[in-house]
């Protein structure tokens, strides 16, 4: 049995990007675990503050691209005592292999986590061989 670990806290990472924003606001690179099942890949992107009108997913040329947008209103007016991180958009995009069927991702936002279901193609599903 593998020893025990202790859960560690992730230091946000920020978006190393060669491309410039017209927006005054950090951004991220969200925390994500992927998980695989015989027929689908699940994909968990944490965004906390992040409400579900204000993400963006789409797949363009097999990559997929997540934007997750803070409501910066909900900050303003306010001085902060004590934080640990900073508060900030989110971004992240992943290469879609051709063994994924990328027209049938179904995405569910809930207390700050985006779960993507990606549906595997047809032949890429594992299939059980009868012996005659």
């Amino acid at each position: 049995m593998a020893a025990a670990k202790d859960l560690e806290v992730q230091k946000k990472r920020p978006v190393q990007s060669s491309e410039e924003s017209t927006a005054p606001v950090n951004m991220f690179l969200p925390t994500t675990d992927i998980f695989e099942t015989e027929d689908t890949l699940s994909v968990l992107v944490e965004m906390p503050g992040v409400e579900k009108g204000n993400v963006d997913i789409s797949v363009k040329e097999r990559v997929l691209t997540i934007d997750g947008r803070i409501d910066l209103q909900k900050y303003a007016g306010m001085t902060p005592l004590y934080t640990e991180y900073n508060i900030g958009n989110f971004h992240r995009r992943f290469s879609l292999s051709n063994k994924v069927d990328a027209s049938n991702i179904r995405a569910e936002m809930r207390d700050g986590l985006l779960t993507l279901t990606i549906p595997k193609s047809e032949e890429a599903k594992a299939q059980r061989i009868e012996i005659s």
